[in-house]
């Protein structure tokens, strides 16, 4: 029951922006940058010190283990890309995402209800996110926002890497997977090499600068 109210709170308050983006149309940086501040602002109030513990016992050990050698979070990662895969390429809602991101006045003229599908967009995302979210309490036996820092930049090099475009229009939840395979490997190699975390940092900064880049080239040709 946590899991799933969990779930439904954190689609809700990324729905809720992607509402102000859609119907409203504010901008969705602004918007973003605003609801996070709140956001941590408001766990900060009810969390002590910022952290929320588990009772002993709250999740089965289950949950932490692998199945076949292969770690339960992993597995919840890739039946979620399988998820968002379907839902952007055999659904009328992943159909009309792409119209809105190729050209937002060309879907609607087409008669589709852009703020509908940003909304959506947006109830999706939460419903993702917040699964890893939990997956990171479960992993922590503690909820706290710190635990998240600088995963957003793996995202961003993620999707990147796995080929979507920044304008919007193209993109495959497939493709991001193999995206942050990429980028793990590369956290991973930096690691054994003994180097520091600011250099991971460093390193995911420079694979989404050069992705912009190739991009920004191709794009213009």
């Amino acid at each position: 029951m946590g899991l799933v109210v969990g779930m439904l709170f954190g689609s809700l308050l990324t729905g809720l922006q992607g509402l102000m983006i859609g119907w409203v149309r504010a901008n969705p940086i602004i918007v973003s940058i605003a609801a996070l501040a709140l956001i941590y602002g408001v766990t900060q109030i009810f969390a002590e010190k910022g952290t929320i513990y588990a009772d002993p016992g709250t999740f089965p050990a289950g949950v932490k283990g692998k199945v076949a050698g292969v770690p339960i979070e992993f597995i919840v990662f890739a039946v979620s890309a399988a998820i968002a895969q379907f839902i952007l390429s055999a659904t009328r809602f992943g159909r009309n995402l792409f119209m809105v991101g190729s050209s937002f006045r060309a879907a609607e003229a087409a008669g589709v209800r852009t703020w509908r599908t940003v909304t959506g967009a947006y109830l999706w995302a939460g419903c993702f996110t917040s699964l890893a979210g939990i997956m990171l309490a479960i992993r922590y036996d503690s909820a706290n926002m710190d635990y998240g820092v600088a995963y957003d930049y793996d995202a961003i090099a993620a999707v990147l890497v796995g080929g979507t475009s920044i304008g919007g229009g193209q993109g495959s939840a497939l493709r991001t997977f193999a995206g942050a395979m990429v980028i793990a490997a590369v956290q991973v190699m930096l690691l054994l090499k003994g180097l520091r975390q600011e250099w991971q940092y460093l390193a995911a900064g420079l694979i989404v600068l050069t992705v912009i880049i190739l991009q920004a080239r191709g794009g213009g040709r």
